[in-house]
Order: C-alpha cells, then structure tokens, then sequence
C-alpha cells in the first residue's frame, strides 16, 4: 500500500481531463436546487416519499463524476445524485423517479434515490442496490470484466475504470472488504470513492472504524493506493480525485480516496438529527462546500448560473410532474426476459439456432459430473465471454471435480479461483454480466449460498426494478443435499428459497441427460439461472444416461414423466425422483420429475391429477414451507373438483440433515415412506 499523502513522488493527474469549473458551478448549484424542491414542497406534499440530501457531498462527486467518460462504470448509493448530475442524467427523471412516475429509472417499481444510468456514449451509473455495502462487488466484478476483454477477448484497452461510491459506514460491511480483497489480489482498475461524513444515520464512524479512518487503517494493504484529504476543497478535491482516477486509468492498480465532508441536512427527510448538538451542526455547516467553491471561482458570473438553473429545474419540475403513473397492468413486465434486451447487460450467451429440444442419445452412459463438465468445457470453447470461477473450482477441479481439467485447457483468466467470500463471488458475476460477460460462478455447497442471498436478489429484481433498462444473466451452480452422510452445513437443499426470489430460473436435473440440457438452457438464455446439482446423484448409477448430443437443450418449465399409470400422480424432483420410481412398482402411477421448478409445469401436472385424481409430492427439502406446498395449493385451487383423495407429502420432518447415515436415512424421504402413503392414498 502506498499513502500518496505520505510519499514524495509527484503523481500524475488524470492525463485525460481538466476540471470545468463552471460546470462544477453549475452542477453543484443544480444539484442544491433539486434537494431545495424536494425538501420544501415535495416531500411536504407527499409528491416524494424518501429524500436523501445530497449538501455537502456535491461538490466532490460532481468532479468524480466529470472524471467519467464511455467504457467506465459507477456504483453509487442514495446519496449519489450529484455524480448522476455530472453523467448527464435527464432533470426530469431524477425529480420524475423521487416521485414515483411513469418513465425515469425505473417506471415507478423502485425508490428513486436507487438509480440506474445506462447512458450511451458516457459512463454507466450501474444499478444502485438499496442495502448499504451491496454495490462494491458489482463494481468489482465491472472492473474484472475490463481487464478479462483485453487479456482474454483482445479488445484495445482504453483506460477504462470501474468505481464505487460509499459513504464510512460502508465500510464495515462484507461487501466492502470482499471487493477489496478482489481488487487488490487482482489488481483491478477499480476506484473505491469512500465519502466519510462521520455518521451513519445517527451512529458515529466510531463504531464503523477505529479511529474514523479508513484510510488510515488501511495503511498496510498491499496492492492499494491511497489518497486521504478534505472533499469541501475545490483545489483539494479536484487535485486527490484527478489523480486516483489518474493512477487507475494508467493501470496502477486499484485505488481509494477518501474524502471528509459535512452531512448538512439529515440521513433522510425524515431525520431530525436530534442526535447532533448545536455546536455540531454549526460546525458542518462551516465546512459547506459551496461558498468555498464560490470563493474559489469568483471570476464566475454566479448569479447567471444559478438564474439558468433556477429555469432548469423549474422547467424539469413541470415536466415530471406532467407525467403519470405507470400503469398497472404493467407492473408484472420484465420478470424475465421477454424478446427485448435490456440496454445494459447479458447478450453473452451464444445462440440457440441449431439447437434441439429432443436428446440423441450417444454412446455409453455416463454420470452427471461428465456430463456437467462436458458441456461447460463445449461451451467454453464456443464463447470466449464466458468464464467460471469459485472456491476451488481451478486446480482442484472442484469439490466435486465437476471442474476438473478445465483450467488445465483455459487458462487462469477464464476458470479462476476466488477469495473465501459468497457475496464476492455472486457481486462480481453482477457485475461482470452487466459488462456483456457469461460468468458462471459456483457456490460450494447450498447453505454457502446465505452471505451471498442480498447480491442473489438483487441480481433477480435488476431488470424488473430498472423496466429492463439493466439486466445480468448467468449460471450460478450450487451442489447440495445428502451423500452418504448429511450434516446442517453441506447437505441442505431449500430450493424453494430460489423459486421465492423474483428474477431467477431455478433447475433440479435428477439425471445426466436433463444436466446437459438444462445448463445448455442455461447457458444460451437471457436470465440468471439456478442451476442445482445434487451431490447424491452425481456419481449415482440410477442417474447415468448416455450424451443427448451436442445441440441438445432442455426448455425450462418442461416436466417428463419417468413412469406413466392411472391410479395416482407423484410430483417430484432431483434424488426423490429414483425413490418415487421404485416406490411405485406395481402401482399404476405418474411419475412426474418436475425438472425445473421456476417455471415448472403446471399444465402436466393438473393434466395427470385430473385423470388419476390423486396428488402425492415428495421432495427432500423441509415440510413447513417447501415448494410441494405450492405445487398443493395449486391443485387444490385448480383441481379440487377431480380429487378423490386429499393432496399429500412426503417430505424431510423440519431439521437439519442429520450427519450419521442412520438417522439422515430416517430423516430423508425413504421407499418405504413414500410407497405407504401411495397405498394409504390409493386406498382412501
């Protein structure tokens, strides 16, 4: 790490930029102006229901902002506006989306202050995610995809930047750590710009840092620049802020600045700051960057700006409030994608033409580990945009060895390794799908997927909550449940948490053949996608099935029978799917493998109630809010009429996977288990 306030060496500012100050005049003042509107009669008359002052953090981040040009990306919080200023964003759609209207950032979906810029020809402003901390692997993820098109895709590299704004208390956060533990070890072009107003809310930085400064603490990390100075200087600033962009741009490596400012109005409209004393407030108010700026360009004709201004935002004022609320029968478009793509993001996955939705089976079979990794090693050679990456997945092959020989064949730049962090893997797949990448990152095991659940929805809801401004497909593959033994850590499956999460694809193949079909869906499609690889079935004999071939691609949402009868319809998924079918001998029975759970296949199976009017689902994960209950209550809702029979499960009881085989053997649905409720069923 080197401190630039503490080296001699003069630093380059950034050679490709001189400040306008009386852009900066004007932006900071427009900036002002916007926050007056929305304080003084929006808010007041509930025309803006979350506010977020932006005072004393302007002036900084409209040069930041200025620093920005086509190919960089940015990854604010709520506090980020005047940046969004400075990019070029319309007046009308960012007092439009405070106001929830129709059009701006998001058609109304989401809180305006959480923004998104596609901007063509400038820099991106990425979409802002509304948990604190959330928006730093994202940005780290842009930053990798920078460096990954001129290593891997040869493209000319011109300097380009991610960066990422957070405020101190940001700065606790794991996401904040994990992307600096990816910059850093990677050397990334990557800019974290930490705005240290000295609160969070209404806690102090004293228990977000020792000591208040980041920058100071950070005075041993290797691989990290560091400038440290005062954001209400003009001089100060636009010098420490044109050279960290300045020494990223050159390929230094990644860079922090951190910058003190004064927090001048509350944490949001609604907060009092009761919790600052009066000498406090004075003392912020003394360090307001606006009449600094103003004495440091007092050549400039203030009065006419700010009169331009005035008009602007008056003029931005009638233009947003002239617009209307989106419609709701809208308000369910972009889930998914639906034929347009978003501005930003996905593109990456090859195309579907020539593909097959019906297997041709070749040669002998083969188990679900081959048949996973015979198609990521086809796909990788095909499209030199994708690229996997997780804990272990490059020398070791994988835990699992679904991996294994890749890196071997693509070298380190395309199947890679990662720091021990979730959130940092999934953060960076955001962000290197927004930047026209195939990532497809893998979580160990199911229950490691929990420090990465914020960035996992977050992925889901981007291209509803920016009306498919954004989008960022991938493949995030996660082996779980039992094998052999089970334990609380390793052996969870929980899928229906997935399917709960808007956005998202989720697959379960049961079998090689539907493996190789699915991730090839996967693979080619324009949403994230689940992709559940079950540990039990990996390596299972019952499980091996020969190549389906290489175009071979399976729909979503498309369930197959693996046993046909009359007498009662069985709806399951991954390993329940061989115990259903033994458990069924000599009964005649539907045997539905659902295959997919979002979608899954409604139509077949109320069409095989309604013939054999009796529903039995089996499935590992837990009884008390597993998906089996929404599979009940749908054919309760749509088939009551046609049952003879109450709809049942047979399910885990609700624990943890036991560890020791015997009792994980009693906890998991068993033959016996499910073939004594198929004849209590039957019998009824």
């Amino acid at each position: 790490m080197t401190l630039v306030a503490e080296r001699e060496k003069k630093v380059a500012a950034d050679p490709h930029f001189t400040i306008d100050w009386q852009e900066v005049a004007r932006l900071v003042l427009t900036s002002r102006a916007m926050d007056e509107l929305e304080e003084q009669v929006l808010v007041p008359e509930k025309k803006v229901l979350y506010q977020f002052s932006a005072r004393g953090h302007d002036m900084a981040q409209v040069i930041l902002g200025l620093h920005l040009r086509d190919g960089d990306a940015a990854c604010g919080y709520y506090r980020s506006r005047p940046m969004l200023l400075a990019l070029g964003v319309d007046l009308a759609d960012a007092l439009g989306s405070g106001m929830g209207r129709e059009g701006g950032y998001s058609d109304g979906r989401d809180i305006g202050v959480v923004f998104n810029y596609p901007n063509p020809g400038g820099a991106h402003a990425l979409p802002m995610c509304g948990g604190v901390g959330a928006q730093y692997t994202p940005a780290a993820g842009w930053a990798q995809a920078i460096a990954y098109k001129a290593k891997v895709l040869g493209e000319r590299d011109e300097g380009a930047i991610a960066v990422v704004l957070g405020g101190d208390a940001s700065c606790a956060t794991g996401g904040f750590w994990s992307a600096l533990t990816i910059a850093t070890t990677q050397q990334l072009p990557l800019l974290f710009y930490v705005e240290d107003n000295g609160y969070g809310i209404s806690v102090t930085s004293d228990y977000q840092t020792p000591g208040r400064d980041i920058a100071a603490n950070l005075a041993a990390f290797k691989g990290l620049t560091i400038w440290n100075g005062d954001g209400t200087e003009p001089a100060e600033a636009g010098k420490l802020i044109g050279e960290a962009v300045g020494h990223v741009r050159e390929r230094k490596g990644p860079a922090l600045i951190r910058l003190t400012v004064p927090r001048l109005e509350g944490h949001s409209a609604q907060d009092t700051q009761a919790y600052k004393s009066a000498q406090e407030i004075e003392a912020e108010w003394a360090r307001d960057p606006l009449p600094k700026l103003k004495a440091f360009s007092h050549n400039l004709d203030w009065g006419r700006i700010a009169a331009s201004v005035e008009a602007d935002v008056e003029d931005a004022r009638k233009r947003a409030e002239a617009r209307g609320v989106s419609s709701p029968d809208r308000v369910t478009d972009h889930v998914y994608f639906e034929g347009r793509h978003a501005e930003v993001g996905g593109r990456a996955g090859l195309s579907l033409e020539g593909t097959a939705d019906q297997p041709r089976p070749d040669g002998q079979r083969i188990n679900m580990v081959t048949a996973i990794r015979r198609v990521l090693d086809q796909e990788l050679e095909a499209n030199p945009k994708m690229c996997v990456f997780g804990e272990d997945v490059g020398p070791k092959g994988g835990v699992h060895a679904v991996t294994l020989g890749l890196q071997d064949k693509y070298g380190v730049e395309r199947v890679f390794d990662t720091s021990l962090n979730e959130e940092g893997i999934v953060g960076r797949a955001v962000g290197m799908a927004l930047a026209g990448l195939l990532p497809v990152p893998e979580i160990q095991f199911r229950k490691y997927a929990e420090p990465a659940t914020e960035q996992i929805n977050d992925c889901g809801t981007m291209r509803w909550r920016t009306a498919n401004r954004f989008a960022a497909p991938m493949v995030l593959r996660i082996p779980g449940g039992f094998f052999k033994c089970g334990d609380p850590w390793h052996s969870q499956t929980n899928e229906v948490q997935f399917v709960h999460n808007p956005g998202w694809r989720v697959a379960v193949p049961s079998n090689a053949e539907d493996a190789v079909g699915l991730l090839r869906a996967g693979l080619r499609g324009n949403d994230p996608v689940i992709f559940f690889e079950h540990r039990a079935m990996l390596d299972d004999s019952w499980a091996r099935r020969p190549w389906p071939g290489d175009s071979y691609v399976l729909p979503f949402g498309r369930a197959k029978k693996t046993r046909e009868g009359d007498r009662i319809t069985i709806v399951t998924w991954g390993a329940m799917v061989p115990r259903c079918e033994s458990a069924a001998e000599g009964t005649s029975a539907d045997v539905i493998d659902l295959r997919t759970l979002n979608p899954w296949d409604r139509e077949m199976v109320l069409d095989s109630v309604k013939r054999t009017r009796r529903c039995l689902i089996v499935h590992e994960d837990l009884r008390t809010g597993g998906f089996g209950a929404e599979i009940a209550a749908v054919v309760a809702d749509e088939a009551f009429l046609d049952l003879d029979a109450p709809v049942a499960r047979v399910t885990m009881p609700d624990i943890p996977s036991p560890h020791h085989p015997k009792l994980l053997e009693w906890a998991v649905p068993s033959t016996a288990d499910i073939r004594a409720e198929i004849d209590r069923l039957i019998g009824f």
